[in-house]
């Protein structure tokens, strides 16, 4: 596992030039190098990382974002935040060229900015694990000019207002970015839909099978770790498609197996709540109502009458 703790160390690693700033840097990367059959490296880095890079010869190298597959393809926009970890292995002796641009930007920068604040409420920084940012030669453009305002006034003078206008680029930069990931996501609604449809097998298999009783109601990280992504890439889908999030759909899948137990068994109250995850009966019966503004008894009493 390598740990680049610095600007300065990645760059040293990447045989890249000396940064000219030590918090934040844009580079152009124009790079070739051989990859040899069973070479695996773990590594993660202690500042956010943005890159956008046309890529051949990745066919035998398979990359990984902590410990799932990623969306790794010839030309890709991805994002790193702090102590993520990459990893990658390669089957077969492969040349590797790469180009593109690089930014790199540790927290410190950030400092009593609104940005170091709301820079972890960029969802892509969590589901970018699981599908990189495909951009339109139109989207490239905007991004690049971006990342070329931003070169330029880290290489210029700086003055009282540099930072300022450096953190205002990166907030165009994240939401650009957030912008075009909604596009994806449109655009690539067979591919969701399948994944939704997974979604409802696998919890419903959840519910099924016992694991509710034996380790408690699912949670958001179980499913998402069940269908290997992100919660929070999950969660974007969900609301895209459905206007819930991940939490809700669960609750409202708890709820709708509970109501058939209550309505076609004799279960008690106690052993329904049990059998979906339950340790608490109280806690059952406030979520119940919750969702049904009745209590599972009053719902169960509704079927006598």
């Amino acid at each position: 596992m390598v740990h680049y703790k610095s600007i300065s160390e990645l760059f040293q690693a990447l045989e890249l030039p000396k940064p000219e700033h030590p918090l934040i840097s844009v580079v152009q990367v124009e790079a070739s190098r051989k990859m040899r059959s069973g070479e695996a490296l773990s590594w993660f880095y202690d500042f956010y990382c943005v890159a956008i890079k046309r890529v051949t010869g990745v066919e035998d190298i398979k990359m990984k974002y902590g410990q799932q597959p990623y969306d790794f393809n010839e030309g890709i926009m991805s994002f790193v935040a702090p102590g993520q970890v990459l990893s990658r292995a390669v089957d077969k002796d492969v040349e590797v060229k790469q180009s593109g641009w690089l930014l790199i930007v540790h927290p410190d920068f950030l400092w009593n900015t609104p940005l170091a604040k709301t820079i972890k409420r960029y969802e892509f920084w969590d589901y970018a694990a699981n599908e990189a940012l495909f951009l339109s030669e139109k989207e490239e453009e905007i991004i690049l000019a971006i990342l070329q305002n931003i070169h330029r006034e880290t290489h210029a003078n700086i003055d009282k207002f540099s930072k300022q206008i450096i953190v205002s680029q990166l907030e165009s930069l994240f939401n650009y970015a957030d912008r075009f990931y909604n596009r994806q996501f449109i655009t690539r609604e067979k591919a969701n839909h399948q994944l939704l449809d997974r979604l409802e097998e696998v919890l419903n298999n959840y519910l099924d099978s016992g694991q509710a009783a034996t380790k408690g109601a699912p949670t958001v990280n179980d499913i998402a770790a069940l269908l290997h992504i992100s919660p929070k890439y999950l969660s974007s889908l969900l609301r895209m498609h459905t206007g819930q999030n991940t939490l809700h759909y669960i609750h409202e899948k708890i709820i709708e197996r509970a109501k058939e137990k209550i309505s076609t068994s004799d279960l008690s109250i106690s052993e329904i709540a049990y059998e979906l995850g339950f340790d608490h009966l109280q806690s059952f019966s406030r979520l119940f109502r919750a969702k049904t503004r009745l209590s599972p008894l009053e719902f169960r009493q509704s079927f006598k009458n």
